[in-house]
């Protein structure tokens, strides 16, 4: 089930995922950091794979899950829960909102998002989360039928890859743009409290944090580069 707007309100998602390899991607583990990030005040947690979602809902199975599946296809870019055979997989693991990448880029096997978002409210009757890289693009997802407006692809498609998130500058127009029902949220390099911060106070609903939180590996190669010595 989806929250309330009072519990949602202003609240903290965090973004549980591993990359390929990593011993961090398993099941097991990526459901303690679930249960963990709620047990400290996480109003919900986005998780990508049918197998994770399945591994939280099975420990939290109160909790709010975002759902998202990674897949990659030739000769398109679109790789978040691209099409409908991945959109019934993270309903059927168990998610709440389902996330899908909202972008205008062209989607594998010449699927449209217009489609996919009327058949996933009309036979799923699912809750959606577009992942955009525009104000436009996060204007035209909500008129389509989306629920949630996420900032997730700012800095990592192809027409704004020379920026770099988080996309503040977008929450203001997106804000104006939407309608007071669809949620905004802030996701994509948020790196601190006050970075979080500053999300809310520019229009956004929640934010999304990830890596900072539960990026292990990442964080700890950042680390080990900085204080590498070079000889």
């Amino acid at each position: 089930m989806i929250p309330t707007a009072e519990v949602l309100n202003k609240g903290l998602i965090v973004s549980v995922q591993a990359p390929l390899g990593s011993p961090m991607r398993d099941p097991d583990v990526i459901a303690a950091m679930a249960e963990a990030s709620l047990r400290n005040g996480a109003i919900g947690v986005r998780l990508e794979s049918p197998e994770h979602i399945g591994a939280v809902r099975r420990r939290c199975p109160e909790a709010l899950i975002i759902g998202l599946w990674k897949c990659t296809f030739p000769n398109s870019s679109v790789y978040i829960t691209p099409g409908w055979r991945e959109i019934q997989g993270v309903w059927s693991a168990g998610a709440d909102v389902i996330a899908l990448d909202a972008t205008e880029r062209v989607r594998p096997e010449g699927q449209l998002l217009a489609d996919l978002v009327q058949r996933a409210r009309q036979e799923l009757r699912a809750t959606l989360m577009a992942d955009v890289d525009s104000v436009q693009n996060g204007l035209n997802a909500a008129a389509l039928g989306c629920d949630w407006i996420g900032t997730t692809l700012y800095g990592y498609t192809e027409t704004t890859s020379e920026r770099t998130p988080p996309g503040l500058e977008l929450l203001p127009d997106l804000r104006r743009g939407l309608e007071s029902s669809v949620r905004l949220i802030c996701e994509g390099g948020i790196a601190s409290p006050g970075t979080a911060r500053s999300a809310l106070d520019a229009g956004a609903d929640n934010v999304v944090v990830g890596t900072a939180i539960t990026g292990v590996d990442l964080q700890v190669a950042a680390y080990s580069l900085s204080l590498a010595i070079v000889g």
